[in-house]
């Protein structure tokens, strides 16, 4: 199974929230992200799960995976799991293809630091944000290869200059 991570990154800083919620309304971006993983698992974090409107969770037409280290949690609709690997394993019953990582910054960073990550699909978008969650540092000269780069200038809906970058591990 190949382990693929998305994320939507500002370019100056590698901030990716604050106050457990999105930096931009990007439909554009949002658009790539369904269209990227629907029909596949998903694995995130309970916070980042609990920040998706409730309206939308579990997001529709993918299994939604939720590592926590709270023992009693639950939520209808979602496999809870209690570590990264777990969730991966739960993910491989699925759809032995391939599976998402959503975030948040402490499952990105874990995924990362255990190179369990097999490529990523970043949409980096042009701007200074300031947050309080941020995308770990990434060594995209030695350890990544961007094999596909899309960019898009900003427009009435979509307020900021973006790029989606698509990366393998080297």
């Amino acid at each position: 199974m190949e382990v693929h991570l998305i994320v939507a990154v500002a370019n100056a800083n590698n901030a990716i929230g604050k106050d457990n919620g999105l930096l931009w309304h990007l439909p554009k971006d949002m658009q790539f992200f369904r269209r990227t993983t629907v029909g596949f698992p998903i694995i995130t974090g309970r916070k980042n799960f609990e920040s998706i409107p409730k309206k939308f969770r579990p997001l529709p037409e993918r299994k939604n995976i939720v590592v926590t280290r709270q023992n009693d949690y639950t939520y209808q609709g979602a496999v809870i799991t209690h570590s990264l690997e777990d969730a991966i394993e739960k993910a491989k019953e699925d759809n032995p293809e391939k599976c998402f990582i959503i975030g948040g910054g402490q499952i990105y960073q874990e995924a990362l630091d255990k190179d369990l990550v097999d490529q990523m699909h970043i949409t980096w978008v042009k701007g200074d944000f300031e947050a309080d969650t941020f995308f770990p540092k990434l060594d995209l000269k030695n350890k990544w290869q961007l094999y596909r780069e899309e960019g898009y200038l900003a427009d009435e809906k979509n307020p900021y200059d973006m790029v989606f970058g698509m990366y393998r591990r080297k």
